[in-house]
């Protein structure tokens, strides 16, 4: 309904879709543009390809700055590009003190270091129209060989899960809304409250290794979970992925969060986990060639033709209207029922 309030998070997709849809019609130098489940765009250059990304940092300011660097970066990369150049935007509440800033510009500078790129430009300002710091990234990469797109997938493809899920909302519930969960081994809350660590969030290195092992199509599961990121490949492609459920790499602590706060694994923010696409008769190679690297990797589906995402037995897995992270923080902050 047009006159219903959006939810905190990703605008939905349909409606995303429509807004791109409006866009205009790119110049010609421009290879991919705009699109749902797409991570970057790609514009011709005498060099090559420019490829760039931008996301912001809104649901934590827990480790903000390292968040908003690792993030960009890993867009980027699973393009198959290597991440060079980032540009940040930085809102500050009222009251930042100069330590404060210093410190968050400290964590950016590292988080740079660790993704192998350096900071070019940017905007920081302290400003009532927030009450927690908000970064806003912009990452560039340059290729000379051609990019690697979400909806590169092809019919028979074998999906490849990289890494784990829930990493990410692991860490942001266990940081927002640790009170809640008591109920929690400790020992489990403190793997999960060091989750952005240890396993961390960047797949730069992975999607790089995919792209080098011949992937057909990278995605970065983020808002969402594995079920949306699932959802983003079927559409960008404009195939059906049929997922082997037993198959998924589950990151422990994240599955003990969730299930203490009521939330659903599958549509919980999953950065940290890389979705590769690789040609059946490559797939098993790839595989032993991360496992090889050190990153947990296990084929998780097959591309189909089609639409939508469904399990072995054919039963749809939905796509997420809302991430679960957003939900569980959206609850939190809301005014308790009659106030």
């Amino acid at each position: 309904m047009e006159g219903t309030p959006l939810a905190t998070g990703k605008l939905p997709a349909e409606l995303l879709g429509r807004l791109l849809a409006g866009a205009g019609r790119c110049t010609e130098e421009v290879l991919l543009g705009p699109a749902v489940g797409e991570d970057a765009c790609a514009i011709r250059v005498p060099a090559g390809l420019l490829v760039a990304a931008t996301d912001p940092v809104t649901l934590t300011s827990a480790g903000a700055a390292r968040l908003a660097v690792i993030l960009n970066a890993n867009d980027v990369a699973v393009m198959g590009v290597r991440p060079r150049w980032f540009l940040a935007a930085v809102l500050l509440p009222p009251a930042t003190t100069e330590a404060t800033v210093t410190e968050l510009f400290d964590a950016l500078h590292a988080a740079l270091d660790e993704v192998g790129a350096c900071l070019v430009g940017g905007h920081t300002e302290v400003s009532t129209a927030v009450t927690r710091p908000v970064i806003v990234g912009q990452m560039l990469g340059i290729s000379d060989t051609g990019i690697v797109a979400t909806g590169g997938a092809r019919v028979g493809d074998v999906v490849v899960q990289v890494g784990l899920v829930p990493v990410e909302g692991a860490a942001v519930l266990a940081a927002e809304v640790g009170a809640r969960l008591v109920g929690v081994d400790p020992a489990t809350l403190a793997a999960a409250a060091g989750a952005l660590d240890d396993p961390g969030v960047s797949v730069v290195a992975p999607a790089l290794a995919a792209a080098e092992l011949g992937a057909t199509s990278l995605h970065d599961p983020t808002e969402g979970g594995l079920a949306a990121a699932l959802h983003e490949v079927a559409a960008s492609a404009g195939v059906a992925v049929r997922v082997h459920t037993d198959a998924i790499g589950w990151f422990a602590p994240g599955l003990a969060v969730c299930r203490a706060l009521g939330a659903d694994p599958w549509a919980t923010l999953s950065s940290g986990a890389l979705l590769a696409a690789f040609a059946p008769e490559a797939a098993a190679r790839a595989i032993d060639a991360l496992h090889a690297q050190g990153y947990a990797a296990a084929a998780i589906g097959v591309v189909e033709d089609g639409c939508g995402v469904r399990d072995t037995a054919g039963r749809e897995i939905a796509c997420p209207e809302r991430d679960e992270v957003a939900r569980v923080l959206g609850d939190q902050l809301a005014p308790a029922r009659g106030e």
